[in-house]
């Protein structure tokens, strides 16, 4: 059930020229249980604007919450400047998140992530790891210096990268990959830039693995008030991303 309360920031790590890691616990009382995928609308009212800014959920145990913030706007930047002991309100958890069921002990799942869009996928290893599913982690950024936080993925699982410039991993795209030609897995889950999931949820469909991808809409309400998220799937009905998704079927929304 999701909840407006109020975060304190723990601790602020530098994870790139243009991210941050943002630790946080509940000001007062505890956090609500957050599954993979979902996420939360941050407040960023100080910046003059009452539009919150949605920032997917990396991590949630313990009583902390993390998020990895991108800075691409006024909003993120400010998040980006959060120090400790500053509060942040919060709508959490919001969405419908990965499936995280369904696989048997010893079967294998591939978990691929572009940019900030691996920021979903920790938490989902994590959980996939306790059902004794094997997590493989994948993933893809333009140089070494824009994958995120591979130390953390690699205590879940095992990690493969890509870089366009061949700066770490093998160089292309994540399904360039040799991974894709030589193992099999049972399910496929992704998250990260269109193009990138597309061309995941292609390689899945070839292979008749079933594939989930997580959508990275623009987002003003997280609550399907505004429809400014709104996205069209394969049969062309339209599909609130913020309340139906951002979680969805590859072959249900993925068009070639």
């Amino acid at each position: 059930m999701k909840r407006i309360l109020d975060l304190r920031i723990t601790a602020v790590e530098r994870t790139s020229q243009t991210s941050v890691l943002l630790r946080a616990a509940a000001a007062e009382g505890a956090l609500p249980e957050c599954r993979p995928g979902q996420f939360a609308q941050l407040s960023v009212e100080e910046q003059g604007t009452l539009l919150r800014r949605p920032i997917s959920i990396h991590e949630a145990r313990d009583g902390e919450i993390l998020f990895l913030v991108q800075e691409v706007g006024r909003g993120s930047r400010w998040l980006a400047r959060r120090r400790a002991g500053d509060v942040v309100n919060a709508v959490l958890p919001l969405g419908h998140g990965f499936t995280c069921q369904g696989l048997g002990r010893g079967e294998r799942v591939l978990l691929v992530g572009g940019g900030v869009g691996v920021a979903p996928l920790l938490m989902l290893g994590r959980w996939w790891r306790e059902q004794g599913v094997e997590p493989t982690y994948l993933l893809g950024g333009r140089s070494k210096d824009h994958l995120l936080r591979l130390d953390a993925f690699r205590e879940v699982g095992r990690v493969e990268v890509t870089t366009e410039d061949g700066s770490l991993g093998e160089r292309g795209f994540v399904t360039d990959h040799s991974l894709l030609r030589q193992e099999e897995f049972s399910l496929i889950q992704t998250c990260g830039p269109t193009p990138m999931m597309k061309s995941v949820a292609r390689y899945a469909r070839q292979r008749g693995v079933p594939c989930e991808v997580s959508l990275e809409n623009h987002m003003a309400c997280g609550v399907g008030a505004c429809l400014c998220c709104v996205t069209a799937d394969r049969e062309g009905h339209n599909r609130c991303v913020c309340t139906e998704g951002p979680v969805f079927p590859a072959e249900l929304i993925m068009n070639d």
